[in-house]
């Protein structure tokens, strides 16, 4: 395909909501996603097959989805935007000019990228690849695991991905569920959950709600979010679930899958009370400590990061979106855990600020559309500051490691316990978790670290870093044969 001005990677709220609306501004868009319909994680759609009658039921905020969908598709017909579905960008590379400013030692901003994707589904996936004069990150985020013993039981998921099983499936993952963690998406997934037939005896979060009540400013400012939490709870009191703060599943049991949980109450710092435990029949567990940035794109660039108060690490941007590197945008959660409403604000702030960038002989923009962007700015200001105090009162405390046996798993592709990870940080000297990896192979598995890097990195007692790979997804070795000199 010809070169485009803009490409967008991700087609997330925040995503869908930068490339139709740079379409809107004039410029030629490559949305590419890895999935097969956009809408990411948060919009995610039953399969055609299952014919479900009312996907938006399954979902908070699916008129504005629609709503960017169809603009999607109006534009995608007009040949504005080109949607690459089942594209799973796994390199940006700068063109070959830059590339030789960079090598004479120039930092010369660069006028041209290219995008390496993985393309299709296996066996007939094949090399893909988009040039574009300005490149959009929005890869959003994955889910954030604490590992426990018996957490690689069959029936113990992700919270989120209980309810991607749901939206996605229209199926539950067991009958009795437990939901488990920190984090305002565990009120969410239970809600839904319950909805749907499961009974949930219990929201166990670790965090206490009253870690709000220094955050009084920022959520007098989102007095929208204050009413969508006083909705989650009313709809768990309707499905009598009952909410159990500063407590923990601190162990799964079960044979063939899981039967029951251990529930314990927690100190401040997360440790577990001695005498708290109490056992809770359950076949399924729905289990996450919130979101982590997915950067391995923004980091292999050399985007520079920002720690956040979550404990997760995010890439740092500018007023407009802008990331450290020029030519290379962010939005949506590569930028910090925020939801889809801030992802959407952040991506059409981002198209604007792309569009001024890429047409500077253009002139002022207009009042209206400047009288937009100030809007949008302070919006997303509002819902930014929402967004830490949300991440500041779920932070997850040191002492979580407290209930974790030597012989409990951490990393799940390489079967290495928190026994040898403790050695390898007291006894053989790492500090960090990359020496980790090297003495025991921790975060050398399929998910490269994504399972398991937040939990390594606390047992060696290292700060939060972001990995900086060459490939931010597995790739065929003859793809990589195929690649001109140049990328290589």
């Amino acid at each position: 395909m010809d070169a485009v001005d803009l490409a967008v990677v991700g087609a997330g709220p925040a995503g869908l909501a930068a490339a139709v609306t740079a379409a809107r501004l004039g410029l030629r868009v490559a949305l590419l996603d890895a999935g097969d319909r956009p809408g990411g994680q948060f919009y995610r759609h039953p399969a055609p097959g299952l014919g479900a009658a009312r996907p938006e039921a399954l979902h908070h905020g699916w008129a504005e989805f629609a709503t960017r969908e169809a603009a999607l598709r109006a534009h995608e017909s007009a040949g504005r935007i080109t949607y690459l579905p089942l594209h799973h960008v796994w390199s940006v590379v700068p063109g070959e000019a830059v590339a030789a400013e960079a090598r004479r030692g120039h930092a010369a901003p660069a006028t041209e990228w290219t995008l390496h994707a993985v393309a299709g589904h296996a066996p007939d996936e094949h090399a893909a690849a988009v040039t574009a004069r300005a490149v959009l990150i929005a890869t959003g985020a994955y889910e954030r695991q604490l590992p426990f013993p018996g957490w690689t039981l069959p029936g113990v998921v992700g919270a989120g991905g209980a309810q991607a099983m749901l939206k996605g499936g229209l199926v539950l993952p067991g009958k009795r569920v437990v939901v488990a963690g920190s984090g305002p998406l565990l009120l969410a997934v239970a809600g839904s959950l319950a909805a749907a037939g499961a009974t949930v005896p219990a929201v166990v979060e670790a965090a206490a709600y009253t870690a709000y009540a220094g955050q009084v400013p920022a959520l007098l400012r989102n007095p929208g979010k204050i009413v969508e939490a006083a909705g989650y709870g009313g709809a768990l009191a309707r499905h009598h679930v009952r909410l159990l703060t500063r407590h923990a599943v601190t162990e799964a049991h079960g044979t063939d899958r899981i039967e029951a949980v251990t529930v314990a109450r927690l100190d401040r710092d997360w440790r577990p009370l001695p005498g708290t435990a109490r056992r809770i029949p359950c076949d399924a567990l729905a289990v996450g400590h919130g979101l982590v940035p997915q950067l391995e794109l923004a980091t292999a660039l050399g985007c520079a990061t920002r720690p956040c108060p979550d404990a997760a690490v995010a890439l740092e941007v500018d007023a407009l979106q802008r990331t450290s590197v020029p030519g290379i945008w962010s939005a949506g959660e590569t930028g910090g855990i925020g939801g889809a409403q801030l992802a959407m604000v952040e991506g059409e702030l981002a198209a604007h600020s792309v569009a001024d960038a890429l047409r500077p002989g253009a002139g002022a923009p207009g009042p209206d559309r400047a009288d937009r962007v100030g809007r949008l700015a302070r919006r997303r200001a509002r819902l930014r500051a929402f967004a830490d105090a949300m991440a500041a009162a779920h932070r997850p405390g040191d002492g979580w490691t407290g209930w974790l046996r030597d012989d409990a798993v951490v990393c799940r592709c390489e079967e290495v316990p928190a026994g040898r990870i403790r050695e390898a940080a007291q006894d053989l000297g790492a500090r960090d978790a990359r020496t980790v990896k090297l003495l025991t192979r921790a975060g050398m598995g399929w998910c490269q670290g994504r399972m398991c890097g937040p939990a390594v990195a606390a047992l060696a007692g290292a700060e939060p870093a972001a990995d900086r790979r060459p490939f931010s997804c597995p790739v065929p070795l003859g793809h990589l044969a195929e690649l001109p000199a140049t990328d290589r």
